[in-house]
């Protein structure tokens, strides 16, 4: 699926509505649902820095939290003050932060041999632990496979070559990115 410009645009808008109100604690806006935006799809959201583009936050989910609208905005509210790995952004910080939105595919189960670092979001599990790195994460590391591999174990709490063992379950994804302009 791939959304048109003017989808982009919307989604991007309630996003940073969701994160200036969640920010405020007031009450979320609503979520918009014309078009492709009604669509049930996964989505996670991510805050970063204007200055250095360093993350502010990132949350998100595979199943759909009704609309792909209302995705978004839970999940940009919840980048914004739910992040266990940082404190609550404040109303201050609003005009430092741009928002990315990454709607996702569906997950398919996949043998370590089918990730392509940079195209493929990879999700493993392995017991009660799991962890899940985006498409563009290899790709803003400069990962190869290998790599990209022991990074969402370590995400997962596992250790770093946990993804070569018995009973750990790998699969993957892509990801529609897009962002606001960065100044």
């Amino acid at each position: 699926m791939s959304l048109c410009p003017s989808e982009r645009i919307t989604l991007l808008a309630a996003a940073r509505s969701s994160v200036e109100a969640a920010s405020r604690g007031s009450a979320l806006p609503a979520a918009p649902s014309e078009g492709a935006l009604g669509a049930h799809l996964g989505a996670f959201v991510t805050l970063r820095t204007k200055q250095g583009s360093e993350l502010r936050g990132c949350i998100g989910c595979f199943t759909p939290m009704g609309t792909l609208g209302q995705t978004v905005v839970r999940m940009a509210a919840a980048a914004a003050v739910e992040d266990p790995r940082f404190p609550p952004v404040r109303p201050s910080e609003i005009g430092s932060l741009f928002v990315e939105i990454s709607v996702l595919s569906p997950m398919k189960p996949a043998r370590p041999s089918d990730v392509v670092p940079g195209d493929h979001g990879v999700y493993i599990r392995r017991g009660a632990r799991s962890g899940t790195l985006l498409p563009q994460v290899a790709r803003e590391e400069g990962w190869d496979r290998d790599q990209l591999l022991g990074h969402v174990c370590l995400k997962a709490g596992l250790p770093p070559a946990a993804w070569k063992s018995e009973g750990v379950e790998l699969f993957t994804y892509t990801a529609e990115v897009f962002s606001e302009d960065r100044p």
